[in-house]
């Protein structure tokens, strides 16, 4: 059974699956799928969307709005998200501008005020503190971490597993399993407790210090350390950093001259 208040306004068009609950002066729109078991609070608008099962809104969300983008001109773009997502209060997830679509995984949680621009690509259990803001086209791997008050720019990747810290401001691709800080974020070392919270093996955990080490601290350039670290038998989530740093395009950020490698350890 679906569960709406009187004074939701719901467009004939909308598919809302059963057990879905919306609040009162919430808004569905044109092009809206509503997964089963997801719970919509008062204030929401949603529209050119897709929402999966048993997500969690708050209240006051905008989920499919048209992107703050000047070349957009009304195309028909979308936003999709998947299963067991927490958005809290305010936040804005845009659709497309260039691409069809802004995505999101499931299992994430977005804290208050935070905001995905138009054409990310957010991966899973991916966690956004208030007031994080994410630029368009950035790409977020999955379980990373985005703190309060953090910006990240237009086409910077961050990589699975890492965190930026509260404030920062990235502008260049962060690698995986990284800590970030700073105005522009450079990583200050290994997000190690999130790594052995999550089952990293120390065989894997003692390969991913050895390519940052590598990476960072030997006076090579990414060349010169990409190619010497393929040549090595590393495991899969040590090789993840270099195809990571292979693809980028905007390019890696890199610890400041200060880092202390010997923290890595």
């Amino acid at each position: 059974m679906k569960k709406i208040h009187p004074t939701a306004v719901i467009n004939p068009d909308a598919k809302i699956a059963d057990g879905v609950e919306i609040g009162p002066y919430t808004v569905i729109g044109p092009d809206v799928e509503i997964g089963e078991g997801t719970k919509i609070g008062p204030h929401c608008i949603f529209e050119y969307c897709s929402v999966g099962k048993n997500n969690l809104f708050t209240g006051a969300a905008y989920v499919g709005m048209p992107p703050q983008d000047w070349s957009y001109k009304n195309e028909h773009k979308r936003f999709i998200m998947g299963d067991n997502n927490v958005i809290r209060e305010n936040v804005t997830l845009h659709r497309g501008a260039h691409s069809d679509v802004t995505t999101m995984g499931s299992g994430c949680m977005l804290m208050a005020n935070s905001h995905i621009g138009h054409d990310c690509r957010v991966g899973s259990n991916v966690v956004m503190v208030n007031c994080a803001s994410v630029a368009g086209h950035v790409e977020i791997g999955d379980r990373a971490l985005i703190s309060g008050l953090a910006g990240i720019h237009q086409f910077t990747r961050i990589g699975k597993f890492a965190m930026i810290s509260g404030g920062g401001m990235a502008n260049l691709d962060i690698i995986p399993y990284v800590t970030a800080q700073g105005d522009r974020a450079r990583p200050v070392g290994l997000n190690i407790v999130g790594l052995r919270r999550n089952g990293f093996s120390s065989e894997a955990i003692k390969a991913i210090k050895h390519v940052f080490k590598t990476l960072f601290f030997k006076n090579l350039k990414m060349q010169e350390a990409l190619e010497k670290l393929y040549a090595e038998n590393l495991p899969k989530e040590a090789v993840e950093i270099l195809d990571f740093c292979k693809n980028s395009k905007r390019g890696i950020a890199r610890p400041r001259m200060n880092a202390a490698a010997a923290e890595q350890d």
